[in-house]
């Protein structure tokens, strides 16, 4: 599970066309819908390829080919829709899957039906899901789960790739992981699980300082998406670094930090098409008046709030359930509770589990 830094290839193909080699293709001059006078002032300035015109200005045009501004606008317009051309989609092209990667988005089981049903098939990529709640409220088992689901074929409810851990808080529970990969194959009986290392295909980052995690994900964690090895980030946890380096009274610079950061979650997860899971710690509700007020909220506020696709918020409850021969016979299982906070495909809903040696169960 060691995090090394492979050789960084940068030739993915973009979605539609790639626009450096259309950029480079000659000009045919016919195919661009012109006025002749236009072609003809190309054609004497010299600007024989798309990416003649496109890395010049609109000011630079008109000087080169001594055209008006409106005509050279015209021209670069002309120009960027024949190098790059958006499909016309609709929703149900989108929904049956018959569209570019880009669109088409991927859900990840979280390795209960229970589970999965609640969460209309799992966690969706292409944004960040906030896993938040109090200490041992089962946050690291969730994304432990998350890590060895991945790794499954999309028809098995994975995303057929390995997954990156950042941690910025504990030791990485390599102990807690191996259990889990123990009991993995009993759990998903197919030919694809016999054959998986799951230990290998989760690659752990340990970060101490807001630098250091920058450079994780702006530099390190893209080489392993550029090369297909991972299909899930995980982040435990983003509280850790933004509470710790910053005073009471650098809230603007905390702020402006925060949403650095969530941009370039975003990005990664719009561009390689995967799903970011970001543990969160919680903080006093200081405006909880009433005993049904919750007493703890997410911590890092509204800036961070903005940046969440989908909150997750953990409990462990009072109750417990009697011993199970599955689990550990002489123990009573402590109940925990999840609750959706907020999410654009899903309702404001609870759903109540435990977590066994094998992992999380949910409850009806």
């Amino acid at each position: 599970m060691n995090f090394d830094k492979p050789s960084l290839s940068r030739s993915r193909e973009l979605p539609f066309c790639d626009v450096n080699e259309a950029a480079s293709q000659v000009v045919v001059m016919d195919e661009l819908d012109l006025n002749p006078r236009i072609l003809t002032a190309l054609c004497k300035a010299g600007l024989k390829t798309y990416e003649d015109v496109l890395n010049l200005s609109t000011a630079d045009i008109a000087r080169s080919t001594k055209l008006t501004q409106s005509d050279s606008v015209t021209l670069k317009l002309a120009v960027s829709e024949k190098v790059y051309r958006q499909p016309k989609l609709t929703a149900m092209d989108i929904k049956n899957g018959n569209c570019p990667s880009m669109f088409s988005r991927k859900s990840l089981s979280l390795g209960c039906p229970i589970l999965d049903e609640i969460f209309r098939g799992g966690i969706l990529s292409q944004g960040i899901t906030e896993v938040t709640g109090e200490s041992a409220a089962g946050k690291t088992q969730l994304c432990l789960q998350l890590c060895l689901m991945a790794q499954l074929p999309l028809e098995d409810g994975g995303l057929n790739g390995g997954a990156v851990y950042v941690c910025t808080e504990d030791v990485f529970p390599s102990k807690r992981l191996q259990q889990l990969i123990k009991s993995f194959p009993a759990q998903h009986k197919t030919e694809r699980t016999k054959q998986l290392a799951l230990g290998e295909n989760i690659y752990v980052e340990h970060v101490a300082e807001k630098e250091q995690l920058e450079h994780c994900i702006n530099h390190r964690i893209p080489i392993l998406l550029e090369r297909g090895l991972v299909k899930l980030l995980v982040v435990d946890s983003v509280a850790a670094l933004f509470r710790s380096e910053f005073e009471l009274s650098e809230a603007f610079q905390r702020a402006k930090s925060l949403q650095k950061f969530g941009a370039q979650l975003h990005e990664l997860a719009s561009r390689y098409n995967i799903p970011v899971v970001c543990v969160n710690q919680v903080t006093a509700n200081m405006r909880a008046l009433l005993p049904s007020d919750d007493p703890f909220i997410p911590a890092l506020g509204l800036t961070w709030s903005n940046q969440v696709q989908t909150r997750l918020m953990l409990k462990r409850l009072p109750y417990k359930l009697p011993p199970s021969s599955e689990c550990n016979p002489s123990c009573e299982i402590p109940v925990r509770s999840m609750e959706v906070i907020f999410s654009p495909y899903l309702p404001k809903d609870t759903i109540y589990f435990v977590v066994e040696g094998d992992g999380i169960r949910g409850l009806r």
